[in-house]
């Protein structure tokens, strides 16, 4: 983490589950965080409570990752005020119980707008804040088991897998854009299978999770991997740390249907 201590981090989705986790990992090891969500008292709640623990440096902002304007003008405070983003984090995901075959168009734009063309756009503009100040860069996607074994999730979750098998796919394009550029920029994939968020504690799995049906992973598993990535020598390259708990459950409708009658 040497490296990184001192140099600003944005991370998207921050106000809850493995977004505030990360933040309250990155601000332990010494960086400057740009802490942003579209609810920002719950972002200020966080920052002050880092602040006071760790009297770390957090800036909050709200943003709404479906507006390219909103992701925009933290790039732009960043650069006026920090001198430039050096690490981001696309954290921000959504996902849906509805099927495909009776879902709305709605629920489709939602998750790929929120999921894959708002980690697009915060990975262009981190590549060019680098390549501007000729300095070096890390962009962390926080993706799924799900964009690597759709197969598995036999229970419907919308056009989610497919989100995620887009952030597969860019990952591995960008890291050949990168390279191509002969730029100083990692492109990494952190890939968990159900993590202890509210995306999954408030939804049907609720109850599976909180009486242990479904084993998960927590929130400072998938932190603890920010962390191990950034730590990394600057000649390696993590393209992917695929985490499970172990003798995972498969997230079929099968063992979904279980755990919601029992």
């Amino acid at each position: 983490m040497n490296r990184w201590v001192g140099k600003i981090a944005m991370i998207t989705g921050a106000s809850a589950g493995i977004g505030m986790q990360i933040t309250r990992e990155l601000a332990k090891n010494g960086m400057k965080v740009i802490a942003v969500a579209r609810r920002l008292e719950k972002l200020n709640r966080l920052a002050e409570s880092i602040k006071l623990e760790l009297k770390a440096e957090i800036y909050t902002m709200q943003c709404n990752v479906r507006q390219e304007e909103d992701i925009l003008k933290v790039f732009k405070w960043a650069e006026e005020k920090l001198g430039g983003i050096d690490v981001m984090i696309n954290n921000a995901g959504v996902l849906s119980f509805e099927s495909i075959i009776e879902g709305s168009t709605e629920t489709y734009h939602e998750i790929m707008d929120v999921n894959v063309i708002a980690s697009a756009i915060c990975s262009r503009e981190l590549v060019q804040s680098v390549k501007r100040r000729k300095a070096s860069g890390q962009i962390i996607n926080i993706n799924s088991v799900a964009g690597h074994n759709a197969e598995a999730f036999t229970m419907p979750v919308s056009v989610y897998c497919a989100s995620k098998f887009a952030i597969t796919g860019m990952a591995a394009s960008l890291r050949n854009e990168v390279k191509n550029a002969n730029l100083d920029v990692k492109v990494t994939n952190i890939s968990p299978s159900g993590v202890r968020t509210p995306m999954l504690t408030e939804s049907v799995l609720s109850d599976a999770i909180s009486k242990d049906l479904w084993p998960v992973l927590e929130t400072e598993d998938v932190a603890e991997a920010v962390i191990y990535v950034l730590s990394s020598p600057s000649y390696v390259q993590v393209s992917e740390l695929i985490l499970t708990r172990i003798h995972d459950t498969v997230f079929t409708v099968e063992n979904v249907k279980r755990f919601t009658t029992e």
